[in-house]
């Protein structure tokens, strides 16, 4: 039961709350909000100041599963069953929303909403719908 519990739970638990330190840290030592959409592109796309903290925030990022093999000796379970071109189509609607919405899930939901912004609030709502609402669907449709 314990390791149940572990990997179901408290996993999830301390990576949430390593989500909320990360966002809160940026917030009081950077002044700007964690929206991954937002330092992914000041990665790339922007060439000031913020780019070089951006860019460590993304390798932050990328290091993340490599930190999580080294503390528990396995690779983190994750286990994919839909198709790699709806894999990339989903991937290229959630950015294209995330530039329409002028955030992302991080930004609006766990800076924003934190925050107490109306306009992240909404976002969320509309996310969650749309989430709903493409799950009902692909249920319907017999699934990806």
């Amino acid at each position: 039961m314990d390791g149940i519990l572990w990997q179901t739970y408290l996993q999830s638990l301390m990576g949430g709350a390593l989500i909320g330190l990360a966002a809160a840290l940026f917030l009081l030592l950077d002044g700007r909000i964690a929206g991954i959409s937002q330092i992914v592109g000041g990665a790339f796309l922007q060439f000031d100041g913020s780019q070089r903290r951006n860019a460590a925030f993304v390798l932050g990022l990328l290091l993340g599963p490599l930190l999580y093999r080294f503390w528990f000796g396995a690779w983190p379970a994750v286990h994919i069953e839909a198709k790699l071109w709806l894999m990339a189509f989903a991937g290229l609607l959630v950015g294209f929303g995330a530039r329409l919405g002028s955030g992302c899930t991080s930004g609006h939901g766990v800076c924003g909403l934190a925050q107490l912004s109306p306009r992240s609030l909404a976002a969320v709502l509309i996310f969650l719908a749309a989430g709903m609402i493409t799950v009902a669907a692909m249920n319907a449709l017999g699934g990806a």
